[in-house]
């Protein structure tokens, strides 16, 4: 077989396409609503909390510090963190504030002021907060330095980025602060769960990194969020189960698939689980592993049909599975009304709906006249056919008790018993379209007779019957027996062209035949 070298470029793009496609993670809050190449845009906020926590809020230079003092005097004084970090408070003295929470702060500013005033309420609170200086780096949009508010958290400073990339790591944020501490955030756990250590305030000259998906594992089946997702190092299975949201009720407990490669990366092997057991041993997740929940068949699984039309109590049915028939559900919904067409009534099922043809989709791409004879034939055929359509005749089944049409019924079956049709419908050129009412002993030309006969503009040659069972369009010549329900047809005859357009097509020949003799004549000059 001959490749050339354009097909084999295109199959090795696609190739490393799919590969590269398959190890990004998957789950919902990765679905890139805003222009598919980001998972946040940049937009103009505030930092998404207004009260701050004093056991995380860090003080530091530029906070704003209020002091109050009740006694027989009230003072009140809002005092700055200089950039060293220490706060001078008049008349008592100087406070080292210097990498405390705010709870701590408080704690010691009270003390100080508690040696140098007596019997009297203390308030202390943080004013203004200061604005600070933190980077966005890695792979994200655009990497840059953001200048924040100091109770600004994680979330703030991506939602006020240019936002991250689709090939984002957001498991393993990577956070080092001025000091050369490090920390590692999961902010899908923060979204997930509202955990707030994995959204964390920011302090001034924080780094956050955003790393490149590089390793992912996957879970699937029977759990809420299930994909593939950023794997993190020491990740249990427990872990990884809940932040896909927790098993489904419908979840197999017993025996939990965990797929895992050899150190040699070449084959994988199978682990089986009890849910009891992972949720009391921390199974550690290696890089590709895969977590497969089954789902318990035919657990909870509704089995219901619906009948409808001129049914004594028409609605939803329950239905014992691969047992229930057709009959059985009649006559629990009451049986038939009085005018109740057996002969019309239908029974649909859903699942036939699903079936997919690729010779009638094929043809309805193809112009008619492109067509062979059979293709336009099959086309009208199907495009007849009552999609879900179950063949079986009530007329038979509940008048002659023919036990062969008693189908056993399946679930989501829809039964339809319409009203009957007691008349002929007149369409087209007649001179009174309408219903009217059916006579066995009437032919079609009887019926155009009693709707006062053919219009002016009728084509009297060419009369069709439309079949009420099959939509089959039938010449009048091959029409055997009327039936309630059917509609004749009477086309019109096509009219003919207009003057304006005769006269213009005529006048446009003429001068094509005049230019045609001035050129004949011309030549004939010439040659003399």
């Amino acid at each position: 077989m001959i490749i050339n070298k354009k097909s084999l470029l295109a199959y090795l793009v696609l190739l490393s396409f799919q590969s590269f496609a398959q190890i990004l993670p998957t789950y919902p809050e990765r679905s890139n609503d805003l222009n598919n190449t980001q998972l946040y845009g940049k937009v103009e906020m505030e930092p998404s909390e207004g009260i701050i926590d004093p056991e995380e809020y860090v003080i530091g230079p530029g906070d704003n510090i209020f002091i109050s003092i009740s006694g027989i005097e009230e003072q009140n004084s809002n005092l700055i963190v200089n950039h060293e970090g220490y706060l001078y408070i008049p008349r008592v003295g100087v406070v080292d504030l210097r990498n405390k929470s705010l709870k701590d702060a408080k704690s010691i500013i009270e003390l100080k002021l508690k040696e140098s005033f007596r019997n009297v309420d203390i308030y202390i609170g943080l004013g203004e907060v200061r604005k600070i200086k933190v980077s966005l780096i890695g792979n994200v949009n655009t990497q840059s330095t953001y200048i924040v508010t100091s109770n600004s958290r994680l979330l703030d400073l991506i939602k006020s980025s240019a936002g991250l990339a689709n090939t984002s790591d957001i498991r393993n944020i990577q956070i080092i602060s001025k000091d050369g501490s490090k920390r590692f955030c999961d902010y899908l756990s923060f979204l997930r769960f509202g955990d707030l250590k994995q959204n964390p305030y920011l302090k001034n000259g924080d780094i956050v990194i955003i790393d490149k998906v590089d390793k992912t594992v996957l879970i699937t089946g029977d759990v809420k969020y299930s994909g593939r997702y950023e794997y993190k190092e020491g990740e249990t299975v427990k872990e990884l189960i809940d932040l896909a949201g927790g098993l489904l009720f419908k979840a197999r407990k017993d025996s939990i698939e965990v797929i895992s490669f050899e150190s040699s990366g070449q084959k994988q092997y199978s682990k089986y689980y009890s849910y009891d057991f992972i949720q009391s041993n921390p199974l550690k997740l290696k890089y590709s592993d895969q977590v497969l929940v089954r789902e318990i068949s035919e657990f909870y699984e509704e089995q219901w049909v619906n009948i409808d039309g001129k049914i004594k109590f028409p609605g939803l049915y329950k239905i014992i599975k691969n047992k229930t028939t057709l009959s059985e559900i009649v006559n629990q919904a009451g049986g038939f009304l009085e005018d109740a067409s057996l002969k019309d009534a239908t029974l649909f099922r859903v699942d036939a709906d699903s079936i997919y043809d690729p010779e009638f989709e094929r043809i309805k791409l193809i112009p008619r006249v492109d067509m062979t004879d059979d293709e336009y034939d099959y086309l009208k055929a199907k495009s007849r056919q009552r999609h879900g359509k179950v063949v079986v005749d009530f007329n038979l089944l509940f008048n002659l008790n023919q036990l062969s049409e008693d189908v056993v019924l399946r679930n989501g079956d829809q039964i339809m018993i319409p009203e009957k049709k007691n008349y002929i419908t007149l369409i087209g050129q007649v001179v009174t379209p309408g219903n009217i009412i059916y006579d066995p002993k009437l032919s079609v030309q009887d019926y155009i007779q009693l709707a006062g006969g053919f219009s002016w503009r009728a084509l009297e040659g060419d009369v069709r019957v439309i079949k009420v069972n099959t939509g089959e369009w039938v010449d009048e010549d091959d029409v055997e027996k009327l039936e309630p329900g059917d509609t004749i047809w009477i086309l019109e005859d096509p009219p003919g062209p207009k003057f304006w357009d005769v006269f213009t097509t005529s006048l446009a020949i003429v001068a094509q035949l005049a230019a045609i003799i001035a050129a004949s004549v011309a030549v004939i000059v010439a040659t003399r």
